[in-house]
């Protein structure tokens, strides 16, 4: 799976568990624990509402604080949407992921930016179906992807506090299991 088909494929994922979030579980757990419901999509929410304004070469300073705090309103799941048709047109946009991005871990290539957007996609969409009681069932080929491209670099994301220690998985475990355990997550 290509990058773009990837991203596009965590957007869906991650989407389709946004829309099943019922009226009484936007305060729910996740297995972030740090994270409700409420709090997991505001987070991926924000990210793809600050992801327009990266790929079009704004510097943090630039995007400023627009985007803090609670990004969700009365209405969550459109504001996610609304976040979603801005910025998955941004990664599209032909040259897009040709360029540099600023982020708070310094200029990034864009296409490495998309492959942290596409992990977190990925990972989350995990996280909220959990968090939901929804079918975590990922898309056989993106988890294949996203642990082929973290699976080299885990140990220094893990060490520099992006991803809690690994879970032991066994290695003939389905790959979203290894994904998920590589990524301190129970299975």
């Amino acid at each position: 799976m290509e990058l773009i088909e990837a991203f596009d494929a965590g957007l869906e994922e991650f989407g389709r568990r946004v829309h099943q979030v019922g009226p009484g579980q936007w305060t729910a757990g996740t297995p972030c624990t740090e994270w409700s419901v409420r709090d997991l999509v505001n987070h991926l929410t924000s990210e793809h509402l600050w992801a327009p304004w990266l790929l079009r070469g704004a510097t943090l300073t630039e995007v400023g604080d627009r985007f803090d705090g609670d990004v969700l309103g009365d209405e969550p799941v459109a504001a996610w949407d609304k976040a979603v048709a801005e910025s998955k047109p941004a990664f599209h946009r032909p040259g897009a992921l040709e360029s540099e991005v600023y982020t708070s871990g310094g200029l990034l290539g864009a296409s490495e930016y998309a492959w942290q957007m596409t992990t977190d996609l990925a990972v989350h969409a995990w996280d909220l179906a959990r968090g939901i009681g929804a079918d975590d069932t990922l898309d056989e080929d993106l988890a294949t992807t996203v642990y082929g491209y973290i699976e080299p670099q885990a140990k220094a994301w893990q060490g520099a506090g992006v991803f809690a220690p690994p879970v032991k998985v066994p290695a003939s475990a389905p790959v979203q299991d290894r994904l998920m355990g590589l990524l301190g997550r129970r299975p």
